[in-house]
């Protein structure tokens, strides 16, 4: 079983994770947590996007019902 490191491409220079300082490392995790909550929470705003297009939707139809309603009965 070969081991392998972790290497990571930083304008368009590859590094050996082992090789960087703690500094260094830490910065790496954080960016990694960062893209990842990034992520999270463009799939919550589409969530609400469709949700918030979803009831906007519901309150045109109920409107347009209800003018047609008072059309019909005047």
């Amino acid at each position: 079983m070969t081991e392998q490191s972790n290497v990571i491409t930083i304008d368009g220079k590859e590094y050996n994770q082992d090789d960087l300082s703690q500094d260094q490392n830490y910065f790496i995790n954080q960016i990694k947590d960062l893209q990842t909550k990034a992520a999270s929470l463009k799939f919550q705003l589409d969530q609400v996007t469709v949700a918030q297009n979803a009831f906007t939707n519901s309150l045109i139809q109920s409107l347009k019902t209800e003018d047609k309603e008072k059309a019909v009965n005047g």
